[in-house]
């Protein structure tokens, strides 16, 4: 279970405090086991300062709060405070990534859900830019256009979501496809094959909604289990 330790000082000397977070960091190289730390100020107390640091579990934890450098590091920060500094212990029991469940949906709605529903998730002004399009696909109605012609071309298609990575306002997303061609696809006859491909998609999310997307994908291998184009073979 991840575990958040939460600690809680007041002090004005904010710039020394992130100098002395730049030297745990350098100091536990190898032998930390935190995940994520943040060190924030109260907007409405400038002295008000709270060091948020995430860790896989409660027992990671304490097995880097016993490293000497965190000892020495801690003992540094209280002499920066105005008085001890307080600490919190929070199990985490719901971590949910709001921008991944966005992402998550899209793929599903790509893949059999109703396209007006789209704009659920996608902004108006949506861009998409994709290598394999000579112009960049912008706003909803194209993009269900676009949709719909891998519909038609492949009407059983889904997409697996492998991996999600988030960080600020980014997606990257690394999926599988696959899909029967049995309709036209971009002018090419159906060929009652099965195919798969695999790619990543970045997404860029503005209030809770996907406005930028980057594809990158297998088109050729794509195209070689089609029967459009022969690869040289190993």
């Amino acid at each position: 279970m991840t575990f958040v330790q939460i600690i809680d000082c007041k002090t004005d000397r904010v710039d020394d405090m992130n100098r002395l977070l730049d030297k745990w960091v350098e100091q536990t190289h190898g032998k930390r086991t935190a995940t994520h730390a943040t060190v924030a100020m109260d907007r409405s107390d400038s002295h008000h300062v709270i060091e948020i640091v995430e860790f896989p579990s409660y027992e990671e934890a304490m097995r880097q709060s016993n490293l000497p450098e965190t000892n020495r590091i801690f003992e540094e920060m209280v002499a920066l405070c105005e008085m001890p500094p307080t600490f919190t212990d929070l199990d985490v029991v719901r971590d949910e990534q709001l921008n991944k469940m966005v992402c998550r949906r899209f793929f599903d709605i790509l893949a059999g859900g109703d396209l007006n529903a789209l704009d659920q998730v996608m902004t108006s002004d949506y861009r998409d830019h994709d290598p394999t399009n000579e112009q960049e696909t912008v706003g909803l109605e194209s993009t269900r256009a676009e949709v719909t012609g891998y519909r038609n071309g492949f009407p059983d298609f889904r997409f697996s979501l492998e991996d999600q990575i988030a960080e600020g306002d980014k997606v990257c997303n690394r999926w599988s496809w696959t899909g029967t061609h049995t309709g036209e696809f971009q002018g090419l006859a159906p060929t009652n094959r099965r195919v798969e491909m695999s790619g990543m998609t970045v997404h860029h999310l503005a209030d809770g909604k996907i406005q930028e997307g980057w594809w990158n994908y297998d088109s050729l291998g794509l195209m070689a289990q089609l029967g459009v184009v022969d690869l040289p073979r190993r």
